[in-house]
């Protein structure tokens, strides 16, 4: 077993070396065939910048699956899983050189889930619920296996907005599924997990040129194929695990899927569209009160680790210990989503209450608020 162990962990550093000289070469690629980003009103980068970085991501994947790990990892489990990733990563690289609409983009992304629902056959089959027994979903399996993929991937595009940003976050939240994957599924289906740390491996080795100053950015190429992917892996990785299957992947993805929720919210409050876009996401929020570029970035992947060591210990607790970790997480989110003003300062219910509670000034401040509206109504 050992042997094992240091077989993979060479392998796996292997394809960290492909990804580390591809990412020059694809750098190169990306402005011969004009995937680069401009300066503009909603960049952040002074100078043009190459995209498609997940170009690179993707083929050290391929090589070190089909190569590397030929022996491990089934054929017929990767090669569905590599062909999506295929369909994804065209989708970007068309958007990142001529820009497509959402609607077209979101298609591409469909066609893949199809192919990871049909051919891969990685989809929710049953949802575990605690108190209850196995709820099998039946004909709902395919639109919610869809939906979730589809959220998730655009969720991890959303956060794409500074330097090493997703690709941080990405190799957090997939590290921790990974391990979680590892102690919970088959000892039949360890290939699962090694897949998920030949993708970490792959993202670790175009990590340092995108990290903060970037030399070369994602693109859609590089967060559309992350957030796909991250879908993929949470829904095979913990596939069987003891407890709620889909509760434990909302919350290692928790930092995406919190701006997206948040994102949604805000616009609703604000009567705008939900697919118009604003610079008041959580890194945006982040660089208004004042962070560096790259505290607002660490702050982040400190807020990724949180949510990760809770999955973790989610993985081991009780069903009651389970709730009540989740209830006490998200009334920390909410404080801390509000402290950073991320729906808007006139949006902070939960402040509210606790300045109610713990000011008196406060408190009184508003009873007399109050009593005046209700005064000027009786006139």
């Amino acid at each position: 077993m050992s042997m094992f162990i240091y077989e993979v962990m060479l392998r796996l550093l292997l394809t960290f070396m492909i990804s580390l000289i591809l990412t020059p070469l694809v750098k190169l690629l990306a402005f011969q065939i004009g995937a680069y980003d401009a300066p503009g009103e909603r960049r952040i980068n002074k100078k043009n910048m190459p995209t498609a970085g997940g170009l690179a991501i993707y083929i050290s994947f391929c090589i070190s699956c089909l190569l590397f790990f030929h022996s491990v990892i089934p054929t017929n489990y990767i090669l569905p899983i590599i062909l999506a990733g295929g369909i994804v990563i065209a989708t970007g690289l068309i958007d990142d050189i001529y820009e497509l609409s959402p609607r077209k983009k979101t298609i591409g992304i469909l066609l893949a889930s199809l192919v990871i629902y049909f051919v891969a056959k990685i989809r929710i089959d049953f949802v575990t619920l605690p108190f209850f027994n196995q709820l099998d979903l039946r004909w709902l399996s395919l639109p919610l296996t869809v939906v979730w993929i589809v959220a998730i991937t655009n969720a991890v595009n959303l956060i794409d907005g500074l330097d090493g940003l997703a690709s941080g976050v990405s190799i957090i939240s997939l590290t921790t599924i990974g391990m979680v994957g590892y102690f919970f599924l088959h000892a039949d289906s360890v290939y699962v997990p090694i897949a998920i740390f030949i993708l970490v491996a792959s993202i670790a080795g175009f990590f340092p040129y995108n990290f903060y100053p970037a030399k070369i950015f994602l693109g859609d190429t590089g967060a559309l194929f992350l957030g796909f992917m991250i879908a993929v892996m949470s829904l095979q990785g913990l596939k069987n695990a003891t407890f709620i299957s889909m509760i434990t992947p909302l919350i290692i993805l928790g930092v995406p899927i919190t701006d997206t929720v948040y994102a949604i919210i805000r616009r609703l409050l604000n009567k705008r569209p939900i697919s118009s876009a604003d610079k008041m996401h959580l890194h945006h929020r982040l660089l208004s009160l004042g962070f560096t570029h790259k505290g607002a970035v660490m702050t982040i992947y400190a807020l990724a680790l949180v949510f990760s060591f809770v999955a973790l210990l989610f993985s081991y607790a009780s069903n009651v210990a389970s709730i009540l970790l989740i209830v006490f997480s998200l009334i920390g989110l909410e404080l801390f989503i509000e402290l950073i003003g991320l729906v808007g300062e006139k949006h902070q219910p939960l402040m509210y209450i606790l300045r109610m509670f713990g000011n008196k000034e406060f408190r009184q401040d508003q009873i007399n608020k109050h009593a005046g509206k209700h005064s000027k109504k009786r006139k």
